[in-house]
């Protein structure tokens, strides 16, 4: 008996989603609400879960393919007593792109059959970045599954010059000399919106961006001396991003409008601060959000991010853990950058860019000091933001950072 597997709601407006990936292949087992294939929504990936045990029937959508939410792209056989034939998507060509490659014959002992199409999202990707051959390696995650140290432990391991994954198309091999070889990858439907939103941003807001820089010394200090008692208490380490993060609502009580929006002609302001983060996630950069920071102890703060960053790592961040921030704080200095100009993160009004922390010389009472000292950077909507705000509202997160007592006294 066929079970129909349909796209599930995938949240509030969001109507459509486009087919990553299969996770499982006709002819597979399956077991009860085990992933079977990836969806690429506007703003995260989402696993869809099989509604019964049995064997993987037949495909119908290929990767790249859209699909409503409600529709029929799978069909699983109950029990698992027939396996199914060859995928049946419309398109051949499309089917053939879809199904991965059959490396699988030279796994070891049939175990790589599980290894390959039991992936996650994100090890998939960290295999055609690092261009590893996942049928050699060991997986150590429930079930023989691939992690992610498995596959940076196998590319730390690998030659130097490791041949490009065989999955990538390339140009006509022709003539051209190695190294002038080029590949055509289409964008996933996040990057295509992380694309028309950034662009809109800039289209839309009168953008400016007005900067400073802070003296990291005292909360280096307070850190230092914390650390170990905060840490056992709370489970978690103490991190500049908590700092930041109530250093931006004590500004916001006094410069509302940063944390407001315009929506037609009138302006709505927040009185609470929904704080989006930015992060790395296996897609691209993702800004989830910390609900009511400005009522979050330090430690909730701490926490909050903590689990979002390891949720986008792996691909398991929900969409409404991404909408509805009023405020984005960006740190570019994990990376290493010393300035930037973030964009605005529609329909938000500002966004603070935070950069590497390196020591430099600064006078303090007529004399030349070296100091660790860390750029900010606010880029805001003019049409919103006068400068003086602007300027003000970085002021106060400066002498908070360079005085944290103030956090605890709201001054």
């Amino acid at each position: 008996m066929s079970t129909e597997v349909k796209v599930p709601t995938l949240g509030e407006s969001v109507t459509e989603a486009t087919i990553g990936e299969w996770l499982k292949q006709p002819g597979e087992a399956v077991a009860l609400d085990e992933p079977i294939a990836s969806l690429e929504t506007d703003k995260v990936a989402v696993e869809v879960p099989s509604p019964v045990a049995g064997v993987m029937g037949q495909q119908l959508a290929a990767v790249g393919d859209t699909v409503n939410v409600g529709a029929t792209i799978a069909t699983v056989e109950a029990g698992g007593a027939v396996a199914a034939p060859s995928p049946a998507a419309p398109a051949p060509a499309k089917a053939e792109a879809a199904a991965p490659a059959p490396a699988a014959t030279a796994a070891p002992a049939g175990e790589g059959v599980d290894t390959v199409t039991t992936m996650s999202p994100a090890v998939r990707r960290l295999v055609l970045e690092h261009g590893v051959d996942p049928t050699k390696i060991q997986g150590t995650g429930k079930d023989g599954r691939l992690t992610k140290e498995d596959v940076l432990a196998a590319a730390s391991a690998a030659p130097a010059a490791a041949p490009a994954p065989a999955a990538a198309p390339s140009a006509p091999a022709a003539s051209g000399a190695p190294g002038r070889q080029e590949e055509r990858v289409k964008m996933t439907r996040m990057r295509q919106t992380i694309a028309k939103r950034l662009k809109a941003a800039q289209d839309t807001a009168a953008m400016l961006t007005t900067f400073n820089d802070v003296d990291m010394s005292a909360v280096m200090a307070t850190r230092e001396k914390y650390r170990d008692s905060f840490e056992k208490k709370h489970g978690v380490r103490l991190g500049f991003m908590s700092f930041f993060t109530k250093a931006v609502a004590l500004a916001a009580h006094d410069i509302p409008a940063v944390n407001a929006r315009i929506e037609g002609d009138e302006i709505v302001y927040h009185n609470y601060l929904d704080v989006s983060v930015a992060v790395s996630a296996p897609n691209g950069l993702v800004v989830p959000v910390v609900r009511n920071a400005d009522s979050m102890s330090f430690a909730d703060i701490e926490k909050a991010i903590a689990d979002l960053g390891k949720r986008a790592a792996d691909g398991k961040l929900g969409i409404e853990e991404m909408t509805g921030g009023t405020f984005s704080i960006s740190n570019g200095g994990v990376f290493g950058g010393l300035m930037s100009t973030p964009i605005i993160n529609p329909p938000q009004s500002a966004v603070l860019g935070l950069h590497r922390i390196e020591d430099r010389p600064v006078v303090r009472n007529g004399e030349i000091v070296i100091r660790p000292m860390m750029y900010l950077a606010m880029s805001y909507d003019h049409r919103l933001v006068d400068g003086r705000e602007a300027v003000t509202f970085l002021k106060t997160i400066k002498e908070a950072i360079e005085d944290p007592t103030r956090l605890l006294i709201d001054l």
